[in-house]
Parts: C-alpha cells; structure tokens; sequence
C-alpha cells in the first residue's frame, strides 16, 4: 500500500509502504517519500527484503536519478539494512546521526564517502530549491542518536520510534482515531525502549513549537488532528526506561 499523505503543486509526502512486508514479520515498517519539484528523499528505506516493492512504488511518483537524500532516524537493521542497494541505485547521499557512522560499513555499504553525520543539535538539510526539511534530534528515543524529520511544507513530522505502535492491536486503521483504544498497542515498547521521562518531555517541549498536522512513526498508525496532541500530552507524562528500573 502506498498513500499520498500531501500533495500539492510541487510537493508531495508519500508512505510508500505501512507495516505490510511478509520480510518483516513481528514488526514491520513504514516507508516514506518525499518530493519537491523534481528532487526527492526517502525516509527509513527498511531492510533488504523491501527493495524491489519499493523500487516499484517510487517509481510512480520520481525517478531514481531525482532522490538526492536518504535520512536515516538511527541505526537498526529495519532502517539501514536496505542501504546499501538505495546508494548503488541512486546518486543520493545518506544521512545518520554523527554517533551511527562507523557501525554503517558493517551493512555492506561501499560508498561511505556518501554518508555524512547529522552533528547532535540536527541540521537543516536542502532537498530542492528553496526547499529545506529540518533534521530535528531526539536522542535517547530510543537510539542515543534518534533523528526526527520536519517537513514545513506538508506539516508532517516523520517521528522514527517516536509513537511507533505494534500491530495488529486496535481497531484502528491508517490513522488513530481512537487515541484510548491505542494506547496497549504503544505503551509496552515505549515503557521499554524509551530512555527515560525527562528525554520525553524535552522532545515533547521541541515538538511543541512546530506547526504539526501529523506524526508519521516508522511502525504503526499515523497521528493527525485531535490524536497528534494526545499522544504528546501522553508522553510527556509517562514514566519509562530507567525511570522503572
């Protein structure tokens, strides 16, 4: 399944794949796309398994030769695994928290030159002509270096880990419309992999002064409307990691 999530003109945000692969049994992802004018990035390409089904869904909307940016929110193999096959088939370059680059060669990947550090406090990174998406940190959730990605155009934050839900769980579908019947399919992994409160109410404080229509995490369903302020007023109050040890 893909799904345009923006569009208008000249930019469009794109989930190319929600949480259907049969390679990723357990937990499987969310893939996304962006588009500006005639440049493009994707966000968390996934793992190997996924390239051709993805490949086939770019393809609808951009050519290959237009992806100049692959964001990657940290370093786990249903992020980076897929890497190094996006770098042979593009010219793009890829982009990490400065902490994950020298644990990426051991994906494969030949083409390091291509791979550059997000610095701690994030970055704004260009995509197209006067088009910038803000690379946004959110360390210790749950990875030490945990990028966010903030597209000002669509007003759609792409959270990673971040509200990230294990399905099947609720009845929900694409978007949570039922915040209540959705909190057992998030609290146990964010009880679990989310460092602590205090990293929570920081990231929740910097989200706060975005202008958010939706939060897209890498697994589960997305948040819009009503739902985007209950999940951060959800965690900005909830006790996790080292806060239950």
């Amino acid at each position: 399944m893909d799904k345009v999530l923006f569009e208008n003109k000249t930019h469009r945000f794109i989930l190319l794949g929600f949480g259907e692969s049969k390679e990723e049994l357990g937990i499987p992802s969310n893939q996304y796309l962006i588009v500006h004018d005639k440049k493009a990035a994707i966000l968390d390409p996934g793992g190997f398994g996924l390239f051709p089904v993805l490949l086939s869904r770019v393809l609808k909307y951009t050519k290959l030769s237009r992806i100049n940016a692959i964001i990657l929110s940290h370093q786990d193999p249903d992020i980076c695994g897929g890497l190094s096959i996006w770098l042979e088939m593009t010219e793009a370059r890829a982009y990490i928290s400065r902490l994950w680059m020298r644990f990426l060669p051991h994906y494969d990947i030949k083409q390091t030159d291509r791979i550059f550090g997000v610095p701690d406090e994030g970055m704004e990174l260009q995509i197209g002509t006067g088009f910038r998406l803000q690379l946004i940190p959110a360390h210790f959730l749950h990875s030490p270096g945990q990028i966010n990605v903030y597209d000002p155009v669509s007003k759609i934050l792409f959270t990673g880990d971040i509200g990230a839900g294990i399905l099947p769980c609720s009845e929900n579908s694409l978007f949570v419309e039922d915040f209540d019947d959705y909190i057992p399919c998030i609290e146990g992994f964010h009880k679990r992999y989310m460092a602590s409160n205090e990293a929570l109410r920081k990231w929740v404080k910097r989200v706060e002064k975005l202008d958010v229509d939706i939060i897209a995490p890498q697994h589960g369903f997305l948040f819009k409307g009503e739902a985007v302020e209950k999940l951060l007023r959800y965690l900005y109050d909830l006790k996790c990691g080292v806060d239950l040890l």
